[in-house]
């Protein structure tokens, strides 16, 4: 997610830190993992489901923390490997379902429909994005494409929650039209990595 050389230095400054402190105490990587995605749902499931956004999303930033920190413990242990890597993209899976589904519920209190189906579209379509990812790299090719992956959907579900919890109900237009928006432009991100991946296979099957 950090791709800025200037990006990773500062976040390991900030990370670094509370990393070494967590191995001291013998925390295992794993259980930073399991931990911040618990919280996540929690925040999601009994903030967001109820209409508190912004608490909800102050609580989902925090224990997003984890995401960063499992990574930088399991570097500075040696312990990396395809268990971190299959737990962390699993659970990842909750949380954003957590997410979404509240946002669902909530919209289903308020008798939104737009609000609910925006959400469940959104979701299945951001659920298929990763999961074709993965197909891809069991079949031999990648998929490393499209416009929305997790870090841009997260940050714009973030926002949109973020700004309707300060302005009011009477805002819900704002998340409403975040929601159809990655709706859509997950739809287009599955479509291009479905193209990207046949045009790879058929390229591997001529060859």
């Amino acid at each position: 997610m950090l791709n800025n050389p200037a990006a990773r230095r500062a976040a390991s400054f900030v990370i670094e830190p509370p990393a070494r402190a967590l191995i001291r105490l013998h925390v295992s990587p794993d259980a930073v993992t399991v931990v911040g995605t618990l919280g996540a749902v929690m925040c999601a499931v009994f903030l967001i489901g109820r209409g508190e956004f912004v608490w909800g999303v102050i609580g989902i930033t925090i224990f997003a923390f984890a995401d960063l920190l499992d990574g930088t413990m399991a570097r500075m242990l040696d312990t990396q490997g395809p268990w971190g890597n299959f737990l962390d993209a699993s659970l990842d899976r909750v949380a954003d379902g957590a997410i979404f589904g509240s946002v669902a519920y909530w919209g289903a209190t308020q008798d939104n429909m737009w609000v609910v189906s925006g959400a469940l579209v959104a979701l299945v379509a951001g659920q298929v994005t990763s999961y074709s990812k993965a197909r891809a790299e069991a079949v031999g090719a990648t998929a490393n494409v499209g416009i929305v992956e997790r870090a841009e959907r997260l940050i714009a579900i973030g926002a949109a929650l973020l700004i309707t919890g300060i302005l009011g109900t009477n805002f819900t237009w704002i998340l409403t039209t975040v929601l159809w928006v990655l709706a859509i432009l997950g739809i287009v991100t599955v479509v291009q990595r479905f193209i990207h991946v046949r045009s790879q296979l058929k390229k591997h099957r001529a060859s």
